[in-house]
């Protein structure tokens, strides 16, 4: 009796599921390749064929993953821009700046300190902290404009309002049909 029941409870839990997944898309036509049955015999058209668009459904996303992750590595905040996420990406171009002033400061005074022969190994571990930090600010920039463009059709929403009691209160909002 009692496996009936999750066997009951599982059929039910899982038919929500699949109905989230989404219909098969229509493969895309060619037409680079004349049509079976064209009696034209001009061979392939050489227009270029139009980029697949997305619908309202599944957005493609203006850059490929692999396209945002090197954007952002060479740039960090370009992939971001390319996408879309400006806010972002202004925030990786802006840590960047800090960072890259922040190792000419460093060795500015590494050179002071080494005229003086004093806090050199200080110095020295100064300007490699922030060496480290803008290589890290590359790479994560890259990590994060490549994961961006493989979540470019995800439809989740953040919002923020006010609770009950005066609180505030930040949530995630993914729509299910």
């Amino acid at each position: 009796m009692r496996i009936r029941w999750l066997v009951a409870a599982a059929a039910l839990a899982a038919a929500p599921l699949a109905a989230q997944n989404p219909p098969a898309r229509p493969a895309p036509v060619d037409t680079l390749r004349p049509a079976p049955g064209d009696t034209a015999g001009q061979g392939p058209d050489t227009a270029r064929a139009r980029p697949v668009r997305g619908d309202s459904v599944r957005p493609v996303p203006p850059v490929t993953p692999g396209g945002a992750f090197l954007r952002s590595l060479l740039i960090p905040g370009w992939g971001q821009a390319r996408l879309g996420r400006n806010v972002v990406g202004g925030l990786f171009l802006t840590w960047e700046g800090v960072c890259a002033t922040m190792v000419w400061k460093a060795q500015w005074q590494l050179d002071y300190a080494r005229a003086r022969g004093k806090f050199v190994a200080s110095h020295t571990q100064e300007r490699e902290d922030w060496i480290v930090l803008l290589v890290f600010n590359h790479f994560l920039a890259a990590a994060e404009a490549w994961v961006s463009a493989n979540l470019y059709d995800f439809p989740a929403t953040l919002k923020a309002r006010a609770l009950p009691g005066g609180a505030t209160g930040v949530g995630v909002e993914v729509p299910l049909k």
